[in-house]
């Protein structure tokens, strides 16, 4: 009795026309390999874009660069210390002008209103442009920021009395208010840093630009007897002088500390430290402390 086969003749050619496609799968994989590594390093955003960049290579995988142009918004809380002491000592110098009271005394200088500190938010935004050599960030930024709650006043009184040379005996009272407020400001800064993969700590400095409103109002009040025996005449004065100004302009330094943090190829936060001092305005002299924290979009 013949028993019949059930075993496949097409079997043994199929199984070698699958070894022959694995083996030529796999050597095509270990050739294109290469060249697939190639590629993707020369292609953005990986290690070395095509575009050009002092960067060197990322390490593989990676795809953080710090170089090109950033741009991004910006949140900070912070504290204006103001200065009052000097706003009103041009009313003074010219209600004294040409007087044996402003030449002896120097009523000017009296200091008739305190520092003050108020605190404040700012809201704004950045634009920039980073190098980058050997994992040494090179760059510079403009920002730009509206404020919220910088903005103060002070009250004050001084009087005096003395003898001057003239043989008159001086009353002198100075009756000050004043306020200023801080309305925006631009800064100017060149930034350096160092990259370490997902952070990039940095430094900066610059110019800042703020925009004030202010206010002095001043009242003098003076008199005098001669108590020396020259035969003069009293005197009494009684005057006010106002001066005030909105949008005014006010140069100074920026400088502070910041830290980048990729959270991904293009996009990272941002934390700083910023002290900024502005030249005096009518007197006032003005001081500023923020810290903030903003998002960035880099390409």
């Amino acid at each position: 009795m013949i028993c019949p086969r059930y075993d496949n003749p097409v079997r043994p050619r199929s199984l070698r026309a699958f070894s022959r496609a694995l083996l030529l799968g796999v050597a095509a994989v270990m050739f294109a390999a290469p060249l697939f590594a190639a590629a993707r390093a020369a292609d953005w955003p990986g290690e070395a874009p095509l575009r050009g960049s002092f960067e060197p290579p990322a390490p593989a995988g990676s795809g953080i660069r710090w170089d090109g142009i950033n741009f991004g918004g910006q949140f900070g809380v912070g504290n204006m210390n103001t200065d009052f002491g000097s706003s009103n000592s041009q009313q003074v110098a010219y209600d004294f002008r040409n007087t044996v009271v402003l030449n002896e005394f120097h009523p000017e200088t009296w200091s008739t209103l305190p520092s003050s500190t108020t605190n404040g938010r700012t809201f704004g935004g950045f634009i920039g442009y980073n190098a980058l050599w050997d994992g040494v960030v090179i760059g510079a930024d403009i920002t730009y920021n509206m404020t919220s709650g910088f903005d103060q006043s002070e009250a004050d009184s001084i009087g005096r009395q003395f003898n001057t040379s003239d043989g008159y005996n001086n009353n002198v009272r100075i009756d000050s208010q004043a306020s200023v407020k801080l309305k925006d400001y631009a800064t100017f800064r060149a930034r350096a840093g160092y990259a370490m993969g997902q952070f990039l700590p940095y430094a900066f400095a610059g110019i800042a630009v703020g925009r004030f409103d202010y206010a002095v109002t001043t009242r003098i009040r003076s008199s005098g007897t001669d108590v020396g025996g020259g035969g003069g005449s009293p005197y009494s004065t009684d005057n006010t002088y106002t001066d005030s100004k909105n949008n005014a302009f006010s140069a100074g330094f920026a400088g502070g500390l910041g830290l980048d943090v990729a959270l991904t190829p293009n996009v990272f936060l941002r934390a700083e430290w910023e002290y900024l001092t502005f030249a005096a305005i009518n007197g006032i002299r003005n001081s500023l402390n923020n810290g903030r924290v903003g998002v960035g979009i880099r390409f």
